[in-house]
């Protein structure tokens, strides 16, 4: 039986761990050739390994996503591999919560180099190499939509994320190539419990309509239909999935 992603080639930046890895995952059950980069390659090879016990194609890469050649030397042997590149999630981030007088100059060029610049250079080379028909899927946050005490910096990058979405898929329209954002609410992933405290989290949840944190899966089936062609009509929108939180006033 047919797959929705059958003969299609991506990569997953951030793709070995959390909402990256589940991406990566899900690309592959549907049939698509998964790169999975990381900045840890070992990482990246233990879900590479996990996707080839599933039945699945993947390749690992390592490399620091804020550097335009990182894209370059992955998106490169894909193509050599597999012939084709088609899909790009711009998944990586680093993320640390804390007052605006803690921010550092290390901290704030580490966040924008891995959650903003990473973006602006996977864009740019994933376009490069794509053809008609191609998609970028960009995971932006909940926190572009609302303000979040002592996360000044996240938010600032991941509205700019939507920016930079809204901006290429004008550009890159008239090449068929569509680019998309998916906006996770409060998913605990190992990143989130490094900033929110159980405190938190249980207030998160009161204020979620459907009554639940987020599940790693939830964001991966979200990236799916924007890399399927079952969205080949949506291009420059953002997709909160986020159980109702961020719209919600409780």
């Amino acid at each position: 039986m047919a797959k929705r992603l059958d003969g299609k080639v991506a990569l997953v930046t951030g793709g070995a761990r959390g909402i990256g890895r589940s991406i990566s995952s899900a690309l592959a059950a549907e049939g698509a050739v998964v790169g999975v980069l990381d900045l840890r390659e070992d990482l990246a090879q233990v879900a590479v390994d996990g996707i080839l016990a599933a039945g699945g194609t993947a390749m690992a890469f390592g490399g620091d996503v804020a550097q335009r050649e990182t894209f370059d030397k992955a998106v490169q042997a894909l193509k050599q591999a597999h012939g084709r590149f088609d899909i790009l999630v711009n998944n990586a981030i680093w993320v640390r919560y804390g007052p605006i007088a803690a921010i550092t100059p290390e901290m704030l060029t580490r966040m924008v180099g891995t959650g903003f610049n990473s973006v602006v250079w996977g864009i740019q080379v994933g376009s490069e190499a794509m053809t008609e028909g191609g998609s970028i899927i960009n995971i932006a946050s909940a926190a572009a939509f609302v303000g979040v005490a002592e996360a000044m910096v996240y938010g600032g990058v991941k509205s700019g994320v939507l920016g930079l979405t809204r901006s290429s898929a004008v550009e890159l329209g008239p090449r068929g190539i569509r680019v998309n954002a998916v906006c996770p609410g409060s998913v605990p992933t190992d990143g989130m419990k490094l900033n929110v405290d159980p405190d938190m989290m249980a207030t998160r949840i009161a204020r979620t309509p459907l009554g639940r944190l987020g599940e790693v899966e939830d964001i991966a089936q979200a990236a799916l239909f924007l890399a399927s062609s079952d969205s080949s009509w949506i291009t420059g929108t953002s997709i909160l999935v986020d159980g109702g939180a961020t719209h919600a006033i409780r």
